[in-house]
């Protein structure tokens, strides 16, 4: 009989981007939309009755969670505890100090013993004898330097010396293991959060300290490996179809830059030299990012707004809208008609980028320093002769990782 497994990853629960926070639970409305998709995955297993979860890394999104969050995953994690369910939670990047003597944000499961839920964090095989069922798991949580490296090593040498050392001891620990510890009669899962090179990154906006450390795909491709759980990418993908190697993505949209991916999870049935799966999506809160571009033209406004979503499709959704117009027409933007267009979604953001020549923008040093924040970076990319479109991108990651508001930020003159 194939076992039934459920694998997901990346749930970063307590990541509230947008939108304000629901009166009846104190909870930002965004981390709700994450708790609902990690619901309907708890349901998903206890329903479907699967042999084993597995959670492929990145609980929160960062190592030091709030305990109000902490206590919702917990909530859920104890769900599938008290349905009998062994459900292995990997380390990702999210949950782990870069101090190993630290406690990582899942410690309290290995220090409390929660019957049915093991930690993997480090690299070593899970036995049938350990998980409960007939199935092996080796995993591989996020891999820090200080994890494979003394300080001695470290010494003098450049990054990709270094990456290149410990993906080559990371190589030989997992071919030990394979060699020397696992049974070829019972099946044998890989889970891993990490980069592997081919991998799809989409359009996530990717924000690290550092470099990635990505592992080559050989590694996760062995023939003696019937189903490889990935997490760490966001964007759901299968690097390969036999054994299958698949990032199960992250449950929720993280930001703009995820827009067209479907979110869900995965549920596979594994058997020795044979493993079948599939995705399923999650009903998750719509996503809209669309670009108007306008020409100098005497019907502007009128031009703009027969171009915008309709209120029914824009309804509780999350939407940018990235408008770009001659400089000179700026005086003729009724923004708040465009506002008030977008009243029904449940969270918008209006990205102007106003197009000029170099000449005109600049001016003399006083234009520029009269310039905001938003409006100097729409500046400096138009100088480097970046296309519009890039632009626009560009601009819209900004006023994320910046938090700035394009029309609040261009009031402040440049300091």
């Amino acid at each position: 009989m194939p076992l039934r497994i459920l694998h997901f990853a990346d749930a970063h629960i307590d990541i509230a981007n947008y939108g304000r926070h629901d009166p009846i639970t104190g909870l930002p409305y965004r981390v709700v939309d994450y708790l609902k998709s990690l619901d309907a995955i708890v349901d998903a297993a206890i329903d479907e009755r699967v042999d084993l979860v597995i959670f492929a890394g990145d609980a929160y999104k960062d190592r030091n969670p709030q305990p109000t969050f902490q206590r919702a995953w917990g909530e859920r994690m104890m769900r599938l505890s008290r349905a009998g369910i062994p459900t292995l939670l990997l380390i990702g990047n999210h949950d782990i100090a870069p101090a190993e003597s630290r406690a990582h944000t899942l410690q309290e499961y290995t220090t409390l013993a929660v019957p049915h839920i093991f930690v993997a964090d480090s690299l070593r095989l899970w036995r049938p004898e350990e998980l409960g069922v007939p199935v092996q798991v080796l995993a591989l949580p996020w891999i820090t330097r200080s994890r494979f490296m003394a300080r001695h090593d470290m010494a003098g040498r450049s990054i990709e010396e270094i990456h290149d050392i410990i993906l080559n001891r990371i190589r030989d620990s997992l071919e030990t293991t394979l060699a020397t510890e696992i049974d070829p009669a019972v099946p044998l899962i890989l889970t891993a959060h990490a980069s592997i090179v081919g991998a799809n990154y989409g359009s996530e906006r990717l924000v690290m300290l550092g470099q990635d450390l990505a592992l080559s795909k050989d590694l996760v491709t062995d023939p003696r490996i019937d189903y490889v759980a990935l997490g760490h990418i966001h964007k759901h993908q299968v690097l390969h179809h036999q054994p299958p190697v698949v990032y199960a993505g992250s449950i929720e949209r993280i930001d703009f830059g995820e827009t067209k991916e479907k979110k869900g999870y995965v549920l596979a049935e594994v058997s020795r030299g044979h493993t079948t799966w599939r995705f399923v999506p999650l009903e998750t809160r719509p996503f809209y990012d669309y670009q108007i571009r306008v020409e100098a033209r005497d019907d502007f406004m009128e031009y703009i707004m027969e171009r915008l979503l309709s209120p029914e499709k824009l309804a509780d959704s999350i939407c940018r809208l990235r408008l770009e117009y001659p400089n000179e027409l700026d005086g003729m933007l009724d923004e708040k008609a465009i506002r008030d267009h977008h009243d029904g979604a449940f969270h918008f953001k209006l990205a102007k980028n106003r197009l000029g020549s170099q000449k005109t923008r600049l001016g003399g040093l006083g234009t520029v320093e009269s310039l905001g924040p938003y409006e100097l970076l729409d500046l400096y990319w138009q100088t480097k002769s970046r296309p519009a479109e890039e632009i626009a991108g560009l601009l819209g990651l900004a006023e994320e990782i910046l938090d700035i508001h394009p029309a609040a930020a261009n009031d402040q003159p440049a300091t």
